[in-house]
């Protein structure tokens, strides 16, 4: 009877301070737009539980990306750190584009983020939380070392197993799979089974899906709603529309299993991005750029924090925020220890309990190259380069760009021209130089390494032939179009 009573009271006690510690879904999307939802003013794509959520939460407005592309984005979030400190710097060190195009030799940096680095997992794993990464990973073959109990699907591939249906090779913890099952519905199925198998566990669930990643693999279950639709003035791509409501209706899965569960009013529930838009298929306007630039639909994503009885719903916040400060915020909101490790954000939490922020710069930095998806360039610097190497700034409303190769600078005054149309370097040259200071001085500070070996197998006659055809070519495009 002792060994019962034992027994209850443990159970008891562990589904006690299950309850007394929130915890946290983190949906973390792939190549998502800051228009991709409906709540953000998509007029084609369709998302009513992920616009649920953001409307009894905290939307900010001005959330940042910490890189424009996959693995420094996801390197950053995961270490807390900026991209000089932890070296990924691009998807893979080799060269990207063309090498007669390229005037500098990039900065390799590293494809692995270093296991000496303690994530926010790892953080939230030693303080008690059962962690689970479900989807994407894409920063070394495995993240069970990097302070996950559960992967399903991650691995060091930035892509999809083999497409978004099945059979998926090679994808840990995905276990039988019908053959017309969506893989963005597989794992919301499993993510639900995390969740029901972890009531009397205070959890993470990393839910960092595949989806809205090449290919563009339609969802057949919504391909003939969409094509049926009349398109929108901003967006009327199918194929994304379909892996946009999978998304969606995965969440809604899950939302679902939370409430039968009796634990959403307990769970902390965080929406974010890892850098733009697709460019060839979406469209973040008024935004300039998309995945690959630096320009702000490069980078600028949705963002929003649900927090039932901690945050109140239907409040937007327009202070910039970025990437590194997912850690400290993580670590805050479910009491757990910082590490002894330099971490380059700031908890959200203050504001997110109605203070305000301190003024402060965000940074970016990217000594190498991505080439060009080899469409419409004008939302680019160049037709040949989606991003060549270069360090930004942004701090308030001033948005300052330094590109490497040239020495160029570009300025912009982002509450006024939110589409970067108007480079204001010349008219303002003391605010010029305030924000290069700043950017030199954290580049210093930081240790950034900054590409200056000229490149050998440059070439300025291949270069400005492959300019003037790009050029060419975009003006009998329009033409045509007239």
């Amino acid at each position: 009877m002792r060994h019962w009573l034992a027994l209850f009271s443990i159970v008891l006690m562990a589904t006690s301070q299950a309850e007394e510690r929130p915890n946290l879904l983190f949906i973390f999307l792939d190549d998502y737009g800051w228009k991709d939802t409906s709540f953000m003013g998509s007029d084609f794509y369709e998302t009513p539980n992920i616009d649920a959520l953001a409307e009894s939460g905290m939307i900010f407005t001005n959330a940042y990306s910490a890189s424009a592309n996959c693995a420094p984005a996801r390197a950053c979030l995961l270490s807390g750190q900026y991209t000089p400190r932890h070296e990924v710097f691009n998807v893979g060190t080799g060269p990207r584009g063309d090498a007669k195009h390229r005037r500098l030799n990039h900065i390799r940096g590293v494809e692995t983020l270093d296991p000496e680095i303690t994530t926010w997992a790892e953080a939230l794993q030693s303080a008690g939380y059962r962690t689970a990464t479900m989807g994407k990973w894409h920063l070394s073959d495995d993240p069970i070392p990097y302070g996950f109990d559960v992967n399903v699907g991650g691995t060091h591939s930035g892509s999809p197993p083999k497409g978004f249906y099945a059979p998926h090779p090679r994808a840990p913890g995905l276990g039988e799979v019908p053959d017309d099952e969506y893989l963005t519905k597989t794992i919301s199925l499993r993510a639900v089974d995390f969740i029901e198998g972890n009531a009397e566990n205070p959890w993470v669930l990393y839910l960092t899906l595949f989806a809205v990643h090449t290919p563009l693999d339609a969802n057949k279950e919504y391909k003939a709603k969409y094509e049926a639709k009349e398109p929108g003035k901003l967006h009327n791509h199918v194929a994304m529309a379909t892996m946009i409501e999978s998304v969606d209706q995965g969440v809604g899965r899950i939302v679902k299993s939370l409430e039968e569960s009796g634990v959403r009013d307990n769970t902390i529930i965080v929406f974010f991005s890892d850098n733009g838009g697709y460019g060839p298929a979406t469209d973040m306007a008024p935004l300039k750029g998309y995945k690959g630039t630096y320009y702000e639909g490069g980078i600028r994503v949705p963002f929003f924090v649900n927090w039932p009885g901690v945050v109140k719903g239907g409040q937007v916040n327009d202070t910039p925020i970025i990437g590194v400060d997912i850690y400290p915020t993580f670590c805050d909101m479910l009491g757990a220890d910082l590490p002894d490790q330099e971490l380059d954000g700031m908890s959200l939490v203050p504001m997110l309990k109605g203070e305000k922020a301190e003024p402060r710069s965000l940074y970016w930095h990217f000594p190498a190259y991505l080439q060009s998806y080899g469409m419409n360039h004008f939302e680019q610097r160049d037709p040949l380069f989606r991003s060549r190497p270069c360090s930004v700034v942004r701090r308030g409303d001033w948005k300052l760009m330094q590109f490497f190769e040239s020495g160029d600078l570009e300025l912009y005054n982002l509450t006024e021209d939110i589409g970067e149309l108007e480079n204001l370097s010349e008219s303002n040259p003391e605010k010029v130089e305030e924000l290069k200071r700043d950017l030199e001085n954290w580049r210093e500070a930081i240790g950034a390494p900054v590409p200056d070996e000229a490149n050998p197998a440059f070439d300025a006659a291949v270069e400005a032939e492959a300019m003037r055809k790009a050029f060419a070519s975009a003006a009998r495009k329009r033409e045509k179009k007239r």
